[in-house]
């Protein structure tokens, strides 16, 4: 399941989930201002982060500027407190699936959270000889499997 780390003001939250959203990819939000975020989100980040701690906060926030906080001076242990203490230090919005993370919105990197299947309809792995493999066709039908499939369970 994705988890999706949000701001009610953030733009690009807003554009990361309509994005999830019209691919009917399902996901857990988890606003950090009204959910507390836990260090096991913190370590989840920190494993899927290729710089550590730089990939995930933003030491241009205001509460960095104000206490005067020096990332390089602060102990794992302390950064981490900071984090869950402070929230809004975090990038936004963050996006984990498994491995797979994303910090901050980008229209061609999102496409790493595309699910499997619709990864195969949009490679065209096993269209119909002659049909067309555009991406806005893929998408058609893996929906309409979706829906068949949704269908099928109520039918049971």
């Amino acid at each position: 399941m994705i988890t999706i780390f949000t701001t009610p003001s953030c733009s690009s939250c807003r554009k990361a989930k309509k994005w999830l959203d019209e691919h009917q990819i399902p996901y857990e939000e988890k606003n950090l201002f009204n959910q507390r975020i836990t260090e096991a989100d913190i370590d989840q980040m920190l494993a899927n982060a290729e710089n550590g701690f730089e990939d995930i906060i933003s030491t241009r926030s205001k509460i960095f500027k104000e206490q005067n906080l020096d990332v390089e001076d602060m102990k794992i242990s302390e950064l981490k407190a900071f984090i869950l203490e402070n929230p809004s230090v975090l990038k936004r919005p963050i996006i984990i699936e498994g491995e797979k993370m994303q910090v901050g919105y980008n229209d061609e990197e999102i496409r790493v959270f595309i699910p499997k299947r619709l990864r195969e309809l949009i490679m065209c792995q096993d269209c119909p000889e002659g049909e067309s493999c555009d991406y806005q066709s893929a998408l058609k039908r893996y929906f309409d499997e979706i829906k068949e499939e949704i269908n099928q369970e109520k039918n049971i």
